[in-house]
């Protein structure tokens, strides 16, 4: 679970970029903005979230809002838990997608993070979001 300090950052620094400036692409790319997605899958002290439930999770709550594709990656997540004095570390995912810098996008990404954090008990999810040129 990544902390909420740091995950309000991450908005913070989202939201600051309502419109990012515009990428001068090379041909054949477009601008495009990039999002990371950051799910820690700690439920507590314990692994609370399976492989098979993370699948499910993309199925029903990601998948549906981005149709066109994204990509999953294992990761590997710390972070200082103040209350505890402890660095605690996590298995996780790393989701990116690229899509167009629309608001409704930003509201798809927003609704996916609190859809995660309701059903797995989470405190936050990371999102980071940049601009890119993309081609596909």
């Amino acid at each position: 679970m990544i902390r909420l300090g740091f995950a309000l950052l991450l908005a913070g620094m989202a939201s600051g970029c309502a419109s990012l400036a515009p990428q001068a692409c090379a041909p054949g790319q477009q601008a495009m903005l990039s999002a990371e997605l950051l799910f820690g899958r700690k439920i507590g002290d314990r692994i609370g979230v399976s492989e098979a439930d993370f699948r499910r999770f993309v199925d029903q709550e990601v998948t549906p809002r981005f149709p066109d594709g994204l990509t999953i990656l294992d990761a590997t997540g710390q972070y200082r838990d103040n209350e505890r004095s402890k660095l605690i570390r996590e298995p996780s995912k790393l989701v990116l997608i690229a899509m167009p810098d629309e608001t409704g996008n930003r509201d798809k990404l927003a609704a996916i993070a609190e859809a995660y954090k309701r059903r797995f008990s989470q405190q936050s999810v990371g999102l980071i979001l940049k601009p890119a040129c993309a081609s596909f």
